[in-house]
Order: C-alpha cells, then structure tokens, then sequence
C-alpha cells in the first residue's frame, strides 16, 4: 500500500499520463470512427467530402491543435516560473496537480492524434487496380467537431490559467490540500498520556542505515511492524519531512535480530524516499508552503504586505485545524510483543513556532503585519481550550510585543503595537 501510495501521487504531479490517456484515447477513437464509416452506406450530402477536401480539412485540424498545444504548454511553464518566482518554489508542486490543466492538454493532442488516425485512412483512385477512392466522411465531420472542442478548450484554459495565478486561490488550493492531510492524518480529540519506551542504546541495538538520499516522504509503521521480529522494538530515528543522507540511521533494533538483512531490507522498504517533500504523512509541509508564501510577499525584493495578510489568514485556519486535533501517537504495538517507537513527533507548540516565527522576524519592520498576527494569535487562542496550546500562542504574541520594541520604528509605531498587542491578550 505504501508503494502505491506513492505511485498515486507520483501520477497526480505528472503532466505525462493524463494526456497519454487522451493520446490513447484518440487512436482508438479514430479507428472506432472509420470502422462505423466503412460500415455504414449513404452518407447524407451535407456531410460528403472529396479527396483533397478531406486531407484539407484534417491537416488544418491537426495543425491548428498541434500548434494549440504548444502555447498550452508555453503557458503552463510560464505561470510555474512566475509562481515559483513570485511566491514560492514550493507551491509550484500543486500546479502541476490541476486535473483541468491536463484534460485540456489531454483534450488537444487526442483530437490531434485523431486527425492522424482518420488522414492515413484517407487515399484517392489507384489506377491500376480501379478501386474507388477512401473518403471517410463521418470520421472527418468528427474531426471538425473535435477541432472545434479544441479551440474552445484552448479559450478555457487561458481564462482558467489566468484566475489561477490569483495569489488568494493559489493560498486556497494549499489550505484544502493541507486540512483534507490534516484530518486524514490527525485523530480528533485531546491527546491521551504519552506511552513509555524501552532505552534502544547501547551494543545490543541492530542499526538500519539510509541506503539513499533524498526526501522521507512516507513511513508505513505496518510495515516496520511486520519487518520486526517478535518481541523486539523498532526505534525509529527519522520522521517524514526530513532529508534522507546516506549512511544516517533509520532506525535501531532491540534486541539485534537473527536475519539482519531480511529485517533490514524489509525495513528500507517500509520508508518511502523521493525527490520532493509531499504531504503524504507530512501535513507541516502545508504550514511550510504558507509560510513561505508570507515571507517571499515580506522580502524586500516582493515587499508586498497584503499578500503576507492573505497567507497568514490562510494559516491560520490550517493552524487552527491543527491544534484542535491531537497528533499521531508516537508509539505503535503489535502483536507478539512488537513495538515502533517515533523518536520524533510534530507537537502544537511545533506547529505554532513552525507558522509563526519566521514570519515575525520578517515583519519587525511592518507594524500592519504584525497586527495581522496577533490578530490571528487571537482568533486560534479563543478556538482551543489546551493550556499548553494557549500558553504557545501567548508566549509568541508576546514575541511579536518584544520584537517592536527593539526595532528602530517610530514611537507611534511602537506604541500601535503595544496597545493591539494589550486589546487582544491583556
């Protein structure tokens, strides 16, 4: 399941399939149609067509979408630069998931597929035999059809393209896929009391080594709970969302097992590593896209503090999603005494600091961006009831006071934030 996992979403970030899809599509479409032409006798008038007529019409078709086809890919590589540029690289990885951007590419290189199908059919008179000329008129009527969709779709797909460079959908797009993760991932309710773990240290522990570089981007406990033999405890020493080094520890075993390399390799396999970060079993990665957003829209190059607004907002309502919910346990048991053990877990204070203190430190200078946050460290304060949750977002509008007194700004400056910062937490 965790290599399919992966593949499913190595698929979602790939311009290639679906348009394959559609270019398979169109072969068979096309021979489909001059089966039925040849079947079929007494074509009406309107729809007849000559020799020449008919390559005509099928050349102009084919042409007409292959050259649509390359300004629909020029566009797609144009907004990807601008977004990374204008954003963030990160939010780049989401682009490519649009599945209205690949059925229209889909939608163009199937008809031009089609018209190559239906023009190979298509021949005059040979004189040496007498055999009459191949015209397949149902089939070109089709094709015209079809380039007609094309152009149309062509016309969606800019209108389409241009809305989705809106920074506030692009912000959108981000906070969906986070908070479907995030209740995928994260079990609703308070978190329970933290569970015990055996001490791995020492000689007796059998050390899993990365292999590889690269992205952890999934880890199946399952997995490590059947690589493991029974009774022993799997100690695992890295988390997704990291990077992969080679020759850095997976894991430890307690106490070492008998197949060491059986064990190992089925280990390796439970680990997923790629070449990008995803969101598979790591929703900060969302929190990190948003984060990113606020301070490429805070840098000085950009210095666009509305857009940090927006994206703060935004982070607000994944944050809030976040710390209403209670992270994974850190802890597994299996049967015949098997234990997986996550040295490390993402915790609401981390989540609250992985949000916010970044994008403070960038906005020291910018009283109105520092209101937009304690206005969001409010608003998730009065959402959660945890004192420790409460306390974290506290102690970081506090930050947020204590920065604007060391800055150079002006004392009225200093002053708005002092009393916003008193309005909303005392």
């Amino acid at each position: 399941m965790l290599r399919l996992s992966a593949l499913r979403d190595r698929i979602r970030s790939s311009l290639f399939w679906v348009p394959m899809l559609f270019v398979v599509g169109g072969a068979v479409l096309g021979q489909v149609a001059l089966e039925v032409d040849s079947s079929i006798d007494g074509i009406p008038a309107g729809l007849t067509a000559t020799v020449d007529s008919a390559r005509a019409v099928l050349q102009v078709v084919a042409g007409a979408t292959l050259s649509f086809a390359g300004v629909a890919f020029s566009v797609s590589l144009l907004l990807i630069s601008l977004a990374s540029s204008q954003y963030s690289p990160r939010v780049v990885h989401g682009l490519f998931r649009d599945p209205f951007n690949k059925r229209i590419m889909g939608v163009v290189v199937g008809t031009f597929t089609y018209c190559l199908m239906v023009l190979r059919a298509v021949r005059g008179p040979l004189e040496d035999s007498g055999s009459a000329p191949v015209v397949p008129s149902l089939s070109i009527a089709l094709a015209v059809v079809l380039g007609v969709v094309a152009i149309l779709s062509i016309v969606a797909f800019i209108s389409h393209s241009a809305h989705s460079m809106d920074v506030s959908r692009i912000l959108e797009r981000v906070t969906e896929e986070t908070l479907t993760e995030v209740r995928t991932q994260w079990p609703e309710g308070s978190s329970g009391p933290e569970q015990g773990v055996l001490d791995v240290a020492g000689d007796a522990a059998f050390t899993v080594r990365f292999h590889t570089h690269g992205w952890v981007q999934q880890i199946d406990v399952d997995g490590l709970l059947d690589a493991a033999e029974p009774n022993a405890i799997v100690h695992v020493e890295t988390v997704a969302g990291r990077y992969a080094i080679t020759g850095t520890p997976i894991c430890r075993v307690v106490p070492a097992p008998s197949d060491p390399d059986g064990v190992a390799a089925a280990i390796t396999a439970a680990v997923t590593i790629g070449p990008t970060r995803t969101m598979q079993n790591d929703v900060t990665y969302g929190v990190r896209q948003l984060a990113d957003v606020a301070l490429k829209a805070l840098s000085p190059g950009i210095n666009d503090p509305t857009t940090a607004q927006d994206a703060i907002f935004h982070m607000g309502a994944v944050v809030g999603e976040l710390l209403r919910r209670r992270p994974p346990d850190r802890r597994r048991d299996g049967d015949d005494g098997r234990v997986v053990y996550l040295h490390e877990g993402v915790t609401h204070a981390d989540v609250v600091e992985l949000a916010f203190d970044e994008i403070r430190l960038a906005a020291q200078d910018l009283p109105s961006v520092q209101v937009y946050l304690l206005e969001v460290l409010r608003l998730l304060r009065n959402a959660v009831e945890d004192p420790d949750v409460v306390g974290a977002l506290t102690a970081q509008a506090d930050r947020i006071r204590d920065d604007a007194d060391r800055t150079d700004a002006s004392e009225e400056d200093r002053d708005r934030i002092r009393e916003a910062h008193r309005r909303r937490f005392g």
